[in-house]
């Protein structure tokens, strides 16, 4: 705890903004920078309070905050945790890796499949692409740190990537390497049960609750480059979208 004390020793009363702030802010650096790690436990309200010489009052109100943005867990009669789920927010237009490093996790993949073919009928009219055009199809376990966290089927059309054997782990760094990083995407989330074979892979149970995310990306010039569907387990992943009126 002697490096997260060091990251809020900052905190200053005359400051105009609330000290509930200072501390929320520090400790969503603490996160992000992985000083605090998933479900690593908090010390005690009464301890921070003493430690940072602030009120109990102040430590509740920043911890509430952290609670309600999913940054922490609250556990009766067991403390308060750094959460294990990841966020995603739901109106940025981000890789997988790009989310995982965002968070504090290292991600990484292990390639379940890669291969390439023409379009299939249902994905030259999801594309618009003409029959035969050539496309890429990869099928990756997605991780944060050792934690699997999605299985990945993507389809990309081949002239916007390096050759095949070229495309590293992350598609869109290869895609940006050509210029052709997706610039708007349409997404579709819808919530499933998990099968044998996709548990088995996340670890988790048949039937268990998971959620498919659709992503269809486009260029700048309208076309559309990728294809993708994402499982993801639902007790790890929740996805935000900001809301504004019209």
């Amino acid at each position: 705890m002697n490096s997260l004390a060091s990251l809020v020793q900052a905190l200053d009363a005359n400051s105009s903004q609330p000290l509930y702030q200072q501390l929320q802010r520090a400790l969503r650096d603490a996160i992000e920078k992985r000083v605090l790690g998933p479900e690593d436990a908090l010390p005690s309200e009464r301890q921070l309070a003493a430690d940072l010489g602030v009120s109990r009052i102040t430590v509740r109100k920043a911890i509430d905050g952290l609670v309600s943005e999913g940054l922490l867990v609250s556990r009766q009669g067991s403390g308060n945790f750094v959460s294990a789920r990841i966020d995603k927010n739901f109106a940025k237009l981000t890789s997988f890796s790009e989310d995982m490093r965002a968070r504090g996790r290292n991600p990484h993949s292990v390639w379940l499949g890669r291969s390439e073919g023409t379009v299939t009928p249902e994905e030259a009219l999801k594309l618009a692409l003409s029959p035969g055009t050539l496309v890429y199809r990869f099928n990756r376990l997605r991780y944060a740190d050792d934690e699997p966290m999605a299985i990945e089927l993507a389809t990309m059309v081949a002239s916007c990537l390096p050759p095949l054997a070229e495309v590293g782990e992350s598609l869109y760094a290869s895609l940006e390497s050509l210029g052709n990083r997706p610039v708007r995407a349409l997404q579709r989330l819808r919530a499933l049960l998990l099968n044998a074979e996709q548990a088995k892979l996340l670890e988790a149970k048949e039937g268990d609750a998971g959620l498919l995310v659709e992503r269809l990306g486009y260029l700048r010039d309208g076309r559309a480059i990728e294809l993708s569907q994402s499982f993801y387990r639902g007790d790890k992943y929740d996805f935000i979208a900001e809301l504004n009126a019209a």
